[in-house]
C-alpha cells in the first residue's frame, strides 16, 4: 500500500463513534480545512471507566456524560448527527443510519466494543451488561429496587434478591464487586436499617485462575485479597452455565438463587456492515500501520475495533483506552501532515501500564518498571482519572462527589430512577 494519505483541504471526513478514539481524532482535526461530521447514536460522550461508579451509586451520570455539540461548539469544521449507522456503502462513499443517509470522501470506523456473551443467548436474555451509560443507571436501579422488594419479600424471595453474581474477574468485574462490597458494609445498613446485610452475598465468578488476569502476579494477588477482605465471595475457574432470571447454574453443578446477575466477562468489536469480510479478523478491522483498511484506502478503523499488527503486537493490540487515544492522535497528526505536504508517521503503542480499584486505599498499579499497591496505588488511580475527564467543571464535581464520600463514608446520589413502564423483559 501507499505510505500516504489521500486527503485534500475541504474533504468531508465522517467519523462514526464517539468514544475515546472518535472524540480525540475530531479534537485533533479542530480548526483544519476538513469538514469534520461525527455520528454517535448516544448524543453524548461517555467515560466508561467510571461506570462502575454510576452503577454503585457513587456518581452522577451527568458528571462522566459530555454532550457532543457542547464539546464542539468553538470548533466550526465540526459538526454531530445522533443517529444509529446500519451499514456502510463503500463504492457510493455514503453510510446509511437510521436516520437517513450520509456521504463522505473519508470514512473513520470508531465504534468501539460491545458486550460479548460468547453465543449465550440466555446471558444476553437475562444479565445485565454495562456498555452505556443507561446500563450502568439500569444496575443501580436494579439493586436499589431490590433491596425495597425485600423489605416485604418471603425467605425464599430473600435469598434471590440478596446474591448478587459478577460475571468476570478483569478491571470492571474486580471494581464493581469492591464498589457494591464497600455499599454493603459501610452505607446501605443505614438506608435499610430493617434489613439483615449479612445475608447479602456478593459473588464474583472469573473463569481463569484469577482476578486481574492480565495483570501481574502482585496485582492478582493483592486484587483478590482486597476483594475477600471486604467479604466478596471470588470464585476461580468458575463459570455461570445457565441463568433464567431467578436460577443460576454453574460449571461445578451448583445452582444459585438470584435476581441479579451482571456480565463483565468479555467484549467484542462493534463491527459495521458493508465491507469486505477479509479486512475483518475477530470482529476487528484489519488495518495498517496508519489504521487504514487494505481495501479501501479512503476508509480508517481506530481503537477497540482496529486490528494492527505491530512489532511489538503481533497479535495487535490490547483493547484499552489509551490504545484508542493514542492511535486518533497519530491518525489526526498524520492527515494533517498530509495536508501540509509533510512525512507520515507509522502508529506503535508504548505500554504505560495497566491499573485497577478495588475500594477506599486500595487498588492496584502495573508500570512498565514497578508495580505496587494499597494506598498510593488508590490515590495515583483517583488522579490520573480525574485528569482524563474531559472538563474543568466536571473535574471539579467528580473531585468534591469523592472528597465528600472520603470525609462522610456516604454519598446521597441513590436515586431510583425508572420509567413507569415496568421493565418485564430483563426481571418478572
Amino acid at each position: 500500500m501507499i505510505n500516504e494519505l489521500d486527503f485534500k483541504k475541504g474533504d468531508k471526513l465522517v467519523i462514526i463513534g464517539g468514544g475515546f478514539a472518535g472524540l480525540q481524532l475530531a479534537k485533533t482535526l479542530q480548526n483544519t480545512d476538513l469538514k469534520i461530521l461525527l455520528v454517535d447514536k448516544q448524543n453524548h460522550h461517555q467515560f466508561q471507566p467510571l461506570f462502575y461508579q454510576i452503577a454503585s451509586a457513587r456518581l452522577e451520570p451527568a458528571s462522566i456524560s459530555f454532550p457532543f455539540r457542547k464539546v464542539f461548539q468553538r470548533y466550526p469544521n465540526i459538526d454531530f448527527r445522533m443517529a444509529d449507522v446500519i451499514k456502510i456503502l463503500p463504492e457510493q462513499k455514503k453510510i446509511l443510519t437510521s436516520l437517513g443517509q450520509i456521504t463522505y470522501d473519508h470514512l473513520v470506523i470508531a465504534t468501539g466494543c460491545k458486550t460479548n456473551y460468547f453465543g449465550n443467548d440466555q446471558m444476553s436474555e437475562h444479565a445485565l451488561s454495562m456498555k452505556t451509560t443507561q446500563e450502568a443507571i439500569k444496575i443501580r436501579n436494579r439493586l436499589l429496587i431490590n433491596f425495597e422488594k425485600e423489605i416485604f419479600a418471603s425467605e425464599d424471595e430473600k435469598l434471590a434478591l440478596s446474591n448478587i453474581i459478577i460475571v468476570g474477574g478483569g478491571p470492571t468485574g474486580v471494581e464493581l464487586s469492591g464498589a457494591f462490597a464497600e455499599l454493603k458494609n459501610g452505607i446501605l445498613p443505614k438506608d435499610y436499617p430493617s434489613l439483615d446485610f449479612s445475608r447479602l452475598n456478593i459473588i464474583l465468578l472469573e473463569g481463569s485462575n484469577n482476578t486481574l488476569n492480565n495483570m501481574s502476579d502482585e496485582a492478582k494477588i493483592a486484587s483478590r485479597k482486597y476483594l475477600e477482605d471486604l467479604g466478596v465471595n471470588v470464585r476461580t475457574e468458575t463459570l455461570i452455565s445457565t441463568y433464567d432470571g431467578n436460577v443460576a447454574v454453574l460449571n461445578t453443578g451448583e445452582s444459585i438463587l438470584t435476581k441479579t446477575v451482571i456480565w463483565a466477562a468479555g467484549v467484542t468489536g462493534n463491527v459495521v456492515a458493508g465491507l469486505n469480510p477479509e479486512d475483518i479478523v475477530r470482529n476487528r478491522y484489519v488495518v495498517d500501520r496508519y489504521n487504514r483498511l487494505k481495501s479501501y484506502p479512503n476508509i480508517y478503523a481506530l481503537g477497540d475495533v482496529a486490528y494492527m499488527e505491530t512489532p511489538k503486537y503481533p497479535n495487535a493490540h490490547i483493547q484499552v483506552a489509551n490504545v484508542a487515544i493514542n492511535q486518533a492522535k497519530n491518525l489526526g497528526k498524520n492527515i494533517i501532515n498530509t495536508l501540509n505536504g509533510k512525512s507520515l508517521k507509522e502508529y506503535e503503542y508504548y505500554d504505560l501500564g495497566l491499573m485497577a480499584t478495588i475500594g477506599k486505599h486500595k487498588a492496584v498499579v502495573d508500570l512498565p518498571f514497578l508495580r505496587f499497591h494499597g494506598v498510593i496505588a488508590w490515590y495515583i488511580w483517583m488522579f490520573l482519572h480525574l485528569m482524563l475527564i474531559l472538563s474543568v467543571r466536571n473535574k471539579l464535581i467528580i473531585f468534591i462527589n469523592w472528597a465528600w464520600s472520603y470525609i462522610t463514608k456516604d454519598t446521597s446520589l441513590r436515586l431510583i430512577l425508572v420509567s413507569e413502564k415496568p421493565d418485564t423483559k430483563k426481571q418478572k
